[in-house]
C-alpha cells in the first residue's frame, strides 16, 4: 500500500505543476475522487 500512496502522491504533484486548463483537469479531478474513495475504503479496512 506504501507504494501506491507513493505514486498517488507524485501523481497528484505532476498534475498540480501541469496545471488544471483544459478537459485534462475535469479528468483529473475525477481520478482524485475515485482515489481518495480507494484509499478510504482501505483505511476503513485497516481499522
Amino acid at each position: 500500500y506504501l507504494v501506491a500512496v507513493v505514486l498517488v502522491i507524485l501523481w497528484v504533484i505532476g498534475f498540480v505543476f501541469h496545471g488544471f486548463g483544459d478537459v485534462g483537469g475535469i479528468i483529473h479531478v475525477l481520478l482524485v475522487i475515485a482515489v481518495i474513495a480507494i484509499l478510504l475504503k482501505v483505511i476503513g479496512r485497516a481499522a
